[in-house]
Parts: C-alpha cells; sequence; structure tokens
C-alpha cells in the first residue's frame, strides 16, 4: 500500500513540475495584456479597456462615445489604442505625454472605469495570480507605477506594418490598384491631408481646428481646456490614419459615420459648419475634390488597413 501511495506521489510531483516548466514565462507585455483584458480594474469589474478598445476594430469602438460602468457614456469618441508607441501626445487633447501616463486615465474617470488607482492597487495586490505576475515582472508587488508599466507595455506591441500601402511603399508594384494610387495623389497634393498626416503613421503630433467648435451646439473646446490658451479653442490633436477604414465614427465627438462624409467636410468645411470657429487657414478655402477624386481618395484610405484587424462582417476592407 506504501508503494503505490509513493508512486501516486511522484506522478503528481512530476505532473505538476511538468505543469510548471510548461507555462510560458510571464513578461511585462503579456501582463499588460491580461490587465487590458480583464475587468478588474474598474469600479463593478464589468468594463475593462478592451471594452472600449475593441481589437477587432483596431482597438477602437464602433460608437459616437462609449459607455462605461453603470452605462455612462464617455466625454469623446474612443480613439484606436494602435500605433500609439511613438506618440508624443496620447487623447484628444493631448493631456497625457507618455503612455504611462495616459493609462491611468481611464481607470479613474467617473465615467469610464471610475475606480481610484489606489484601490485598484489594493484589488491586484489581493489577487494570487496577479501579485505572483507582478513580482515575477517588476520584483515587487502591484503599485500604481508598475500597473501603468504594464499597460504601456502593451499598447507598445500594438503596432501595424504591413498594409497595402506599405506594401506598396516596399516596392511591390501589385498592392495597390490604380484608382488607389490615384487617391494617394490626391491625399498627398490637392487633398491636403499630408499637411496634418505626414508621419509615417499619417498623424504628426499636432493639435488642428478643423472648425468643429462654435461655442453653441458645438461645445467641446478640445485643447483648450488643458492650456487655457484661446488660441487652442476648438484645436484637437491630429489622429493617426492607419486602420481608418474600421474606427468609425470619425472626430473627437463620433459625428461623422463614413469616411465619405469625412472626405465631404474636408471638402468644404465652411458649408458643412459654416458657424465653426477657429478654423485651420489650411481650410479657409474649399478644395474643389471631384466626385472621382473623392472616390479615389476613400479608395486610398482603405490601403492603410492591415488585414489582421479587419472584422468579417465589416464593409470597410477592400474588395
Amino acid at each position: 500500500m506504501k508503494k503505490w501511495i509513493v508512486i501516486l506521489f511522484l506522478v503528481m510531483a512530476l505532473g505538476a513540475i511538468s505543469s510548471f516548466r510548461s507555462e510560458p514565462k510571464m513578461t511585462m507585455e503579456k501582463l499588460g495584456e491580461k490587465l487590458f483584458f480583464d475587468p478588474i480594474l474598474s469600479e463593478d469589474q464589468t468594463i475593462s479597456c478592451a471594452s472600449c478598445h475593441k481589437p477587432e476594430f483596431a482597438f477602437a469602438d464602433t460608437t459616437p462615445v462609449s459607455k462605461g460602468v453603470k452605462e455612462r457614456l464617455g466625454f469623446r469618441n474612443t480613439p484606436s489604442a494602435m500605433n500609439v508607441a511613438d506618440r508624443k501626445f496620447l487623447f484628444w487633447d493631448g493631456r497625457a505625454a507618455s503612455l504611462e501616463m495616459q493609462a491611468l486615465f481611464p481607470i479613474q474617470d467617473h465615467n469610464e472605469m471610475s475606480l481610484p488607482i489606489g484601490i485598484a492597487v489594493v484589488r491586484l495586490n489581493q489577487s494570487k495570480k496577479y501579485r505572483t505576475w507582478f513580482v515575477s515582472v517588476f520584483k515587487q508587488a502591484p503599485n500604481k507605477h508598475n500597473l501603468a508599466k504594464a499597460l504601456a507595455a502593451f499598447e507598445r506591441t500594438l503596432e501595424t506594418a504591413n498594409t497595402p500601402n506599405d506594401r506598396w511603399m516596399n516596392d511591390d508594384s501589385t498592392a495597390m490598384t490604380m484608382q488607389e494610387i490615384r487617391g494617394r495623389m490626391v491625399f498627398r497634393e490637392k487633398g491636403k491631408c499630408l499637411e496634418c498626416h505626414f508621419s509615417p503613421d499619417f498623424t504628426g503630433d499636432e493639435f488642428r481646428s478643423i472648425g468643429l467648435f462654435d461655442g453653441i451646439k458645438h461645445r467641446d473646446s478640445g485643447r483648450y481646456l488643458i492650456t487655457h490658451d484661446l488660441n487652442d479653442l476648438g484645436k484637437f490633436k491630429v489622429p493617426g490614419l492607419r486602420n481608418v477604414a474600421i474606427t468609425a465614427p470619425y472626430m473627437h465627438d463620433g459625428s461623422m459615420r463614413t469616411l465619405r462624409e469625412v472626405i465631404d467636410y474636408y471638402d468644404n468645411p465652411q458649408a458643412a459648419l459654416p458657424s465653426g470657429k477657429n478654423r485651420d487657414s489650411l481650410l479657409s478655402k474649399p478644395l474643389g475634390l471631384s466626385e472621382q477624386e473623392k472616390q479615389d481618395l476613400e479608395s486610398f484610405l482603405l490601403t492603410l488597413t492591415d488585414d489582421r484587424f479587419v472584422k468579417k462582417s465589416t464593409s470597410s476592407s477592400r474588395q
């Protein structure tokens, strides 16, 4: 009998060792990913970062503003969490200068996750698995600093560089159609898009007003809320355009449902919103795009999509 007990014990021990060895080592990026998808960081544990930053929509949302805990509505449209590793400013108003700073804002925001950071840290310390993972990665228990570092590390992995446009730029002449190439020319020249969307991620980390502030119906004063500089009234951070075809609706308020609406607005902002104030000088006159040029431009914007992040049911991908 004793012999069988010893054998059983050895089998169980070997199984435990095998299981331990097969478990992949926890990294800062993997820890951040687990936190990103876990509702533990919200007040009622119903909302995670991924509730609003949906992977199948390039880590953006599909509604003008997202719902947080207790169905509370957010203040602005949820921006994509992709391709933000090199950004100098985060959020539409640029209130955060690093991903580590950005990571803690939504957790504490009343309309989003509504959880004081101190309580979030207590929860993580009370969780055996998270405490083990944090000690494994950081050699210390969870705290607000390593929480921010872990989330930021995961976000830095969300980079794309394999779009049709990327392949065409790397000398694959078959990656884009003639219409898309024409649209690229519209983007760079007549459409003036390149004036603001000039970086590899098609942003520029600048703040611009496109005339969507009038102080009446459109009251969000954007960057001004941070700087209190009147020159910043109605200015918002220029968003990156990678995966733009699958991140509708658009603008800081989610007021434009399609890329065509966006193109039509830029073609003649004054006609769309005559009351807009502090509009950028680039938009002082209509662009005068033809119907063909608008179609070509939209076709080009679709080439900025990384197919790994196209939801199969969407109609926003290239045909």
